[in-house]
């Protein structure tokens, strides 16, 4: 298990029944960068993999 993926069973855990857009995600993800601006570069590379998640590969 990664360290991370106790931040994500707990994400699951707390938030997991509710349904949410990815408006209200993109608005979460710039609040965070706000108070967090250490972490534009991870949030910006998963904002980018989770827009391209269903992009053919390019070989």
């Amino acid at each position: 298990m990664y360290f991370t993926d106790r931040g994500i069973e707990e994400l699951e855990s707390r938030r997991g029944d509710e349904e949410v857009t990815f408006e209200w995600l993109a608005e979460r993800l710039r609040e965070f960068v706000d108070l967090n601006p250490d972490f534009e570069i991870p949030v910006e590379r998963l904002a980018t993999w989770l827009a391209r998640l269903d992009d053919e590969d390019e070989d």
